[in-house]
Parts: structure tokens; C-alpha cells; sequence
């Protein structure tokens, strides 16, 4: 458990209503994996408005809401106000896994085409030349040798934060990530400090979702704008 005072010190929250003094035992954005003392984050996606399920997520045990608007607020649960929940949570997300990233050299892998197989060979050969590495990937996620099925090219930001925090504590060195548009779109990488970024290639895929070309470049080339003067950027 975290206290949700220590941990919203990684934001800046328009207003909080309710105590900050609480114990969290995770969070999550899907209100169908909420469990006691959770908390909630209402994001607003492309098909639904998280907005809809706080009342579901209270029901199952959250007792704090990070939220856009708060609506019919409930005594005894802490509502966190921001202008943007998704990058909020993905803050909060690395603050309460103790901000992972920041513990090994994170490379992000994105593009149109490519992506799983320039990550998945880098993650190859760091391993046989006797490092220590994570892999998140289309295919699978890795962990020094220990494979999972993957359920996303790029998971939600506290799946990620989760899988890093587990990566340092198997004392992985390295963690090579697929980094898609929908995830920087969605501010999933949000809070992530990456050491270097690789870009393949870029078509006219994935317009059924972004708004146009120009918007879907401009959405790739988030992840090298969030790079810090240290790191890396490798382009194709």
C-alpha cells in the first residue's frame, strides 16, 4: 500500500476533495478491476467515458476517484480533480511502483512497422552478451527470460509501471518497448523517463483512428519530444 498523499506529490491536481491521508492498495482505469481501497481513474477514451462506471468502481471498494468532473460525490471517498486524467494516472502510476523507469535503461521502440522485431532483437542480444533485460512487446512480455503472454503492443500506464517495478526487482538492467501511437495518444507512457527511442518507419496505417496523417507523425514524435538531452534518438 501507498499513501495517497506521498504519491500525489508526482501531480498537480486542480482541487482534491476529501482526505489525502488514505492507504491505496493499487489503481487501475478498468472499473471491472477495482478491489478494496483502490483507486479509480475516470479516463475518457475514444468509446466510453470513465465518468460512467465511478459509481460501479465505489461499489466494488475504490475509495479514491482521480477524475475530469466530479459527479454526485460520496462521503467517505477522495476525489482527485485534473484537466487530464489519462496523464495523471500514468504519473501517479510510476510514483506508486517507485517510479521504475528511472531504475534501468528504458528504450522505446516506435513506428509504423518493425516495432516488435527491432525491440525483440535488441532484448536478444543484450541477453546473450549477459545483460540482464525486460521486453514489452505485441507478442509477449519478458522478463530475464521469463515470458507472459502480452495483451497489448503497449499496456495501460500501470500495467507498464507494474512490469518495470518487476523488471528492477529481477535486476534487469535493461527494458526494450514497443511504444504505439495509441499509447502516446492515450498518454500511456506518461511519467515514463526513457533512455533512448528508436523510430522504424511511418505509412498511412492507423488513420481509421488517428484524425489524419499529419496528426498520427505528430503523435509518433511525442515520445522524442518527452526525451531528456541525455538520452538517445535513433531514426531509420
Amino acid at each position: 500500500m501507498r499513501l495517497l498523499s506521498d504519491i500525489l506529490l508526482a501531480i498537480e491536481p486542480i482541487s482534491t476533495h476529501g482526505s489525502d491521508e488514505v492507504n491505496i492498495a493499487g489503481m487501475t482505469l478498468d472499473s471491472r478491476a477495482v478491489e478494496e481501497n483502490y483507486l479509480f481513474a475516470a479516463t475518457r477514451g475514444a468509446t466510453t467515458d470513465g465518468h460512467l462506471y465511478i459509481e460501479k468502481a465505489i461499489e466494488l471498494g475504490a475509495t479514491v476517484i482521480l477524475c475530469e468532473e466530479i459527479v454526485a460525490p460520496k462521503e467517505g471517498v477522495t476525489y482527485i480533480l485534473v484537466a487530464n486524467a489519462a496523464e495523471s494516472l500514468g504519473l501517479l502510476a510510476s510514483e506508486y511502483y517507485d517510479n521504475p523507469s528511472r531504475n534501468l535503461s528504458l528504450i522505446g521502440v516506435t513506428g509504423t512497422n518493425g516495432k516488435t522485431s527491432i525491440a525483440t532483437l535488441l532484448y536478444q542480444c543484450f541477453m546473450n552478451l549477459g545483460h540482464k533485460c525486460g521486453l514489452l512487446s505485441t507478442i509477449k512480455y519478458s522478463i530475464a527470460g521469463t515470458d507472459t503472454v502480452s495483451t497489448h503492443t503497449t499496456p495501460n500506464s500501470v500495467r507498464i509501471n507494474e512490469l518495470l517495478a518487476e523488471m528492477v526487482d529481477a535486476g534487469c538492467e535493461y527494458a526494450f518497448m514497443e511504444v504505439s501511437s495509441h499509447a502516446l495518444h492515450q498518454s500511456r507512457t506518461a511519467g515514463l523517463e526513457f533512455d533512448g527511442a528508436v523510430f522504424t518507419n511511418i505509412t498511412h496505417d492507423h488513420l481509421d483512428y488517428h484524425t489524419d496523417f499529419k496528426e498520427y507523425l505528430y503523435t509518433k514524435k511525442r515520445l522524442f519530444d518527452g526525451l531528456s538531452l541525455d538520452a538517445f534518438a535513433l531514426v531509420n
